[in-house]
């Protein structure tokens, strides 16, 4: 497709989208979601159960299939600069409806929109879960192209890794290099990247137990306390006091 007649059409649906989105959505739906979201909440107040929603969301692929994986990725650009919980959900199943097309570069493509345009946990989660995280399963990407993302000053692109990493629990029968390759992360600063980590750890010790444990144990001492709770949640409560850190020794005693 000519360039410039792709970039009309692609503005043509970004405004056909936007209306939509501004028509049909609903601030009693806004308020419910929004205590959901510490770091703030846009949305347009789609109801994901109204009949009409994903016929719609189909309806724009097939009219606009022309534009290929390239030009829904452009999209996927203009939708994630709003904010928007729903702008970032299309983007992203947009662009899941091209996976036959996906190559190694699509990936670093998907991580671009982490560097600034995702701007809330659910748009990584969705992100990972439905695009990244495939990559990776599939063969397509490797754990070395996240390799720099461990040290991005974007703290949502940071998340990612272990959050996209999860769908690796059910093809790698060891976890000790998943578990390394987290490594740099233990000791981040923010919470959403806490969060992520003890997710995916959680999930690793359902499975493998006995290392998970071992480099738990090997930062029970330094890492976030947040990450040793969402990583033990499914422990007993006294194997999970097993990571609790040490109490320390008043001065003098």
């Amino acid at each position: 497709m000519i360039a410039g007649m792709a970039d009309q059409k692609l503005a043509a649906l970004l405004a056909d989208i936007r209306s939509y989105c501004a028509a049909h959505g609903d601030p009693k739906q806004v308020a419910r979601f929004a205590r959901y979201f510490r770091e703030g909440f846009d949305a347009y107040g789609i109801n994901d159960k109204d009949p009409d929603w994903p016929q719609q969301k189909k309806q724009w692929v097939a009219a606009n299939a022309d534009l290929g994986l390239a030009g829904f990725l452009d999209l996927g650009d203009r939708l994630f600069e709003s904010g928007k919980l729903e702008d970032g959900g299309l983007a992203v199943y947009f662009v899941a409806q091209f996976r036959d097309q996906f190559r190694r570069a699509t990936f670093q493509r998907l991580g671009r929109w982490l560097d600034s345009g995702v701007r809330n946990w659910a748009h990584c989660d969705v992100l990972c879960g439905e695009l990244l995280s495939r990559l990776l399963t599939d063969g397509i990407a490797k754990l070395d192209d996240m390799k720099a993302w461990r040290r991005s000053p974007a703290k949502y692109k940071r998340r990612a890794v272990p959050v996209a990493m999860l769908g690796l629990l059910k093809t790698e029968k060891d976890y000790r290099p998943l578990l390394d390759f987290i490594r740099p992360l233990i000791l981040d600063e923010e919470r959403v990247v806490h969060q992520g980590l003890g997710w995916f750890l959680r999930e690793a010790w359902k499975r493998q137990p006995k290392p998970v444990e071992r480099f738990l144990m090997e930062y029970r001492e330094t890492a976030s306390r947040l990450i040793f709770q969402y990583a033990t949640e499914r422990m007993t409560p006294e194997h999970r006091d097993r990571f609790r850190r040490a109490k320390q020794k008043k001065a003098g005693s």
